[in-house]
């Protein structure tokens, strides 16, 4: 009888491009997860997989559209307010995206509506702002689930759904794999979340330290998690010297972790060859 796997795809904001090498790497080993779980970058990344795109369909989809500056920016164009009354109600504030609208114009279209729609089980997370708590979705509408899950406090506006309001999954869970216990064989989780470095120069504006304190943060939250239950795998590809909102360095950022798709190769194979033994003795 062959092993069954559940993914767990962590945020990271553009670090999670990672991620792809990891969703080729299954495809070439022949391994459809049973369930996925993401947060953040992970769950828009978990949504396409869900949704039965190939590694190879989300990469040439990533790169068409990311690596083309204008591309980038003419939907961008596409997520602006739509009226003067939703700038009004939105305050203004530049600083402050609509996530929803933003992922309305970047997402593929094999991304369905509803969760329904999916062909494998996902589980998104969100952190409710005020319920001080982790809010995970399985169900119901899709968007609004992703767009609160990837919704990075100071970049983009929470997200009110199912009357919370709702920010990034990976501020509460940044690698939800402890969701997926009991759901398969074997567990795969993938964080992304990376740690601060130094630029070189010896100068960090304050979007900097914020983002790099909130690295620091995730990863206090992920070693908590390691010490109570571990993954079957944890992959950790090679992404801190890129920033969250890199997007537009796509090349590089698949450039430099491209060996994560041999190293998870490896691991299956270790995983398959105990498990073989333990069944034959």
């Amino acid at each position: 009888m062959s092993a069954s796997f559940a993914v767990a795809f962590g945020g990271g904001g553009a670090r999670g491009l990672a991620h792809i090498h990891v969703i080729e790497a299954l495809d070439e080993l022949g391994i459809r997860p049973v369930v996925i779980a993401g947060s953040s970058i992970g769950a828009i990344m978990g949504a396409a997989m869900a949704a039965g795109m190939s590694g190879r369909e989300i990469h040439d989809y990533a790169h068409g559209i990311l690596a083309r500056h204008s591309e980038v920016a003419s939907r961008m164009w596409r997520a602006r307010p739509g009226t003067l009354s939703e700038m009004v109600e939105a305050g203004i504030k530049v600083s402050q995206f609509n996530i929803e609208r933003i992922l309305r114009a970047f997402l593929p279209e094999q991304i369905p509506e509803s969760f329904e729609k999916l062909a494998i089980p996902l589980a998104v997370t969100a952190t409710d702002y005020f319920g001080h708590e982790l809010a995970v979705f399985r169900e119901g509408e899709l968007l609004s689930a992703l767009a609160a899950s990837a919704a990075i406090p100071a970049v983009f506006a929470p997200v009110r759904r199912d009357g919370r309001l709702l920010i990034d999954g990976g501020i509460y869970n940044p690698v939800p794999f402890d969701l997926l216990e009991n759901t398969a064989d074997f567990v795969i989780a993938v964080d992304v979340v990376g740690v601060p470095t130094e630029n070189g120069n010896g100068k960090l504006g304050a979007v900097d330290v914020m983002f790099g304190a909130t690295q620091i943060m995730m990863q206090s939250i992920i070693a908590g998690k390691l010490e109570h239950s571990q993954p079957d795998i944890l992959l950790r590809p090679p992404v801190s010297r890129f920033r969250s909102l890199d997007f537009l360095k796509v090349d590089a950022v698949l450039a430099e972790t491209a060996p994560i798709k041999d190293e998870l190769k490896h691991a299956v194979e270790a995983l398959l060859r105990g498990n073989q033994r333990r069944s034959n003795a």
